[in-house]
């Protein structure tokens, strides 16, 4: 006979029942927190102790928090999409209402003081007397989480937060700014080595040639690696390493393959190719409303690949001492990099153990896991002993996965008052994510790029998409929250994969609100309107009306307002995956001497707050990229290869160019509390592009809106 379904628990806490998967008293007093959530950058380890701290009562103080371990911590799959708050914060808020509740249940029967009479201060437990007391450190704590959680315990109100909707300090900010040691770069184990790859020129080359034996007596090499198309070398020292990696460059010998398209093709080989998945993600229809239709509006949208573009490349540390597998990455999703490198090394996951160690960041999946394989690789070829391995920057921009090339078509027909009485959106990309999983195949399979090249190669993992009911992936934010009577969101999948893409901040909601809300700007242009009256008109959910309207009022939005022809206004809006965090911005822009941002006004809205500067550091980041992403980043590449492989070839915003960003924070602290780190993915290049427009009176739907583009345009 079956056993009875177990009830779903909240968040990654279905997953992961045992309440000490999550915490544990420690004998000198303190509190260890566990996350499966890891710091890129984003301060959520930070946030996840003031959950812990507020349920617990007990001071951050006291808080020590580990992330992202296989030993360790919970899997709670990969630090993406905006989920962390959501599905690890509360699972870990349900978690220690719990653990409280069980405490606080002994030390009722402990110091003979009713449950419901007791009060905790830092975690000692006393009566009103304050002369009876318990610490939650003398109770059997071990004993008591030794248990899968229920989530029967309601977590604190709003109204009992101290810790929780506060600023405080994030935990790894001072060690960042004072240069201490905190990244992998940092760590050093006894007898380490240094290792480096040498990719192919190009994705499918091949390996025809290569003289091993002078590199091998190069000072300080330890070992050469060829293994089918993959060559590796470790040395004693960093230097070496890169001085054997350049002369192992010139040993080898490949055979090309070429790319199925250049760049100036890739939008229309996205469109044409045969096959592409089609697949309707939403459709809302009123016959009625659509035959009031009185003219059309139409437009194209194009957005190239983008790079993550890691400030500091890819690195990893490996020992691997021929039965244990040990790593240091900072992978976002550690436990699904162990199940992949132990399908490419065909041993069990139980022989692989990956600790995060924070990187450069990258939101999204760079080349992390990647280079994690090169240095496990590299570390067997070097006897066992620990390899770092870092990528060059020219490999760090030409092989990791980026964000995938997309085309948004958007079609409007207005009723005789300029009203929107129909909306469909058509959306052409490859998948947004290739990342490793913890999935069985029918074949062994690996996102990790040198699997692909060895003698016995492992295949390689398809690209997926995120299901549209998780907010979807290259339809992401392609359904409005305007409240169309008549809405039709087709996405196009192209399986082909001309150039290696996979997950990046905001995914396909990049593409797909800069077309959305360039487009509301269309419309409304079309219909004479001001672009903020005219999104009020189309909107009905409150929580939007209030960031549109508070973004327009803290900019000093005016309608009606001409440009000088040096500069201009723009705005736009969104709600991340049409459930999570609400954004509204107004962009300034200067033309002059070339296209830049003064200033950027937003508000924003993820319900509860949990750390008020952390959310305004999200936005103001996400703002930062979006505009670099908008008015200059694109991956360059030819039928041959990627082009793009330094910072002259792909720059991005320097610190000259950042302008004065005003966050405006709407705190619904009764509200399910919703993550911050992409809501500025989307509505930030459409304001850039809404901007152009009300300076020049010329719209450009193609990313990036560079100096060239503009000119063009104005001829």
């Amino acid at each position: 006979m079956n056993a009875p379904a177990k009830p779903k628990l909240p968040g990654s806490l279905d997953a992961n029942r045992r309440l000490d998967q999550w915490m544990k008293f420690e004998a000198d007093g303190t509190l260890t927190v566990y996350t499966g959530k890891v710091e890129i950058g984003q301060g959520i380890v930070t946030a996840m102790a003031q959950i812990a701290a507020e349920e617990l009562d007990v001071t951050l103080a006291k808080v020590t928090m580990v992330s992202g371990d296989t030993v360790l911590t919970p899997d709670e799959g990969h630090t993406s999409g905006s989920r962390s708050i959501d599905e690890g914060g509360t699972a870990l808020r349900y978690a220690c209402a719990e653990a409280r509740d069980l405490l606080l249940k002994a030390a009722a029967t402990q110091l003979d003081i009713p449950a419901d009479k007791l009060i905790v201060e830092d975690g000692v437990i006393t009566g009103f007397d304050r002369i009876r007391q318990v610490t939650y450190w003398q109770l059997p704590h071990a004993e008591l989480l030794a248990r899968e959680a229920t989530a029967s315990i309601k977590p604190k109100a709003a109204s009992q937060h101290s810790i929780v909707g506060t600023a405080v300090e994030r935990f790894d900010i001072p060690f960042k700014a004072t240069g201490m040691p905190r990244y992998v770069q940092d760590i050093e184990l006894p007898g380490m080595l240094f290792g480096r790859v040498v990719r192919p020129p190009s994705y499918d080359a091949r390996l025809t040639a290569f003289d091993a034996d002078a590199i091998r007596k190069l000072p300080g090499v330890v070992a050469v690696v060829r293994d089918g198309s993959f060559i590796g070398v470790v040395a004693e020292r960093e230097e070496q390493a890169v001085k054997a990696r350049a002369a192992a460059l010139k040993a080898a010998q490949w055979k090309e393959v070429p790319i199925a398209s250049d760049e100036a093709g890739m939008h229309e080989y996205l469109r044409t190719r045969p096959g592409n998945k089609a697949a309707v993600m939403a459709e809302r229809v009123d016959a009625t409303a659509k035959a009031r239709g009185v003219s059309k509006v139409d437009a194209r949208y194009t957005k190239p690949y983008i790079a993550h573009a890691s400030i500091g490349p890819s690195c990893a540390l490996a020992r691997f001492d021929g039965t244990r597998i040990e790593v240091w990455s900072h992978s976002q999703g550690v436990y699904q990099l162990r199940y992949d490198l132990a399908t490419v090394l065909k041993t069990g996951v139980e022989s692989v153990i990956v600790h995060h160690a924070e990187g450069s960041g990258c939101y999204g999946h760079n080349g992390a896991d990647d280079v994690a394989l090169d240095a496990v690789l590299l570390s067997r070829a070097a006897g066992g002993r620990p390899v770092q391995v870092q990528w060059m920057r020219d490999d760090e921009f030409a092989w990791e996965p980026y964000s995938p090339a997309m085309t948004t078509d958007v079609h409007a027909a207005l009723d005789d008052q300029g009203n929107i009485v129909d909306w469909s959106v058509e959306v052409w990309s490859n998948g947004h994510s290739q990342r490793p999983v913890s999935v069985k195949t029918p074949g062994p399979v690996s996102s990790l790029v040198s699997a692909w090249y060895l003698e016995s190669p492992v295949a390689r993992r398809t690209q997926a998409d995120p299901p549209q009911a998780g907010g979807g992936g290259m339809a992401r934010n392609a359904p409005v929250t305007y409240a169309l009577p008549n809405e039709r969101v087709v996405a196009h999948r192209v399986e082909e994969q001309p150039l290696r893409a996979s997950a990046m901040r905001g995914l396909g909601a990049i593409c797909n609100v800069f077309a959305v809300e360039s487009f509301m700007d269309e419309c409304a242009a079309a219909a004479g309107a001001d672009p903020v009256e005219y999104r009020l008109r189309h909107m009905q959910d409150p929580r939007a009306r209030a960031v549109i309207e508070l973004a327009a009022h803290k900019a000093g939005w005016k309608a009606g307002v001409q440009s000088d022809g040096t500069s201009g206004r723009g705005f736009a809006f969104s709600q991340y995956k049409n459930g999570y965090g609400y954004m509204a911005v107004v962009i300034d822009l200067s033309l002059e001497p070339d296209p830049h941002v003064t200033r950027a006004v937003a508000a924003v809205d993820v319900g509860q707050v949990i750390n008020p500067d952390g959310v305004i550091n999200q936005a103001e980041g996400g703002i930062v990229q979006a505009i670099s992403w908008v008015l200059k980043e694109q991956v360059r590449h030819d039928r041959e290869r990627v082009l793009s492989r330094d910072w002259e070839t792909y720059p991005i915003l320097t610190f000259p160019e950042i302008p004065t960003i005003e966050i405006h924070l709407i705190d619904r602290p009764e509200e399910k509390p919703l993550g911050a780190g992409e809501i500025a993915a989307g509505p930030v290049p459409a304001a850039v592009a809404n901007a152009l427009y009300h300076a020049l009176g010329v719209r450009l739907r193609d990313m990036p809106l560079t100096r060239e583009k503009i000119a063009a345009a104005l001829v």
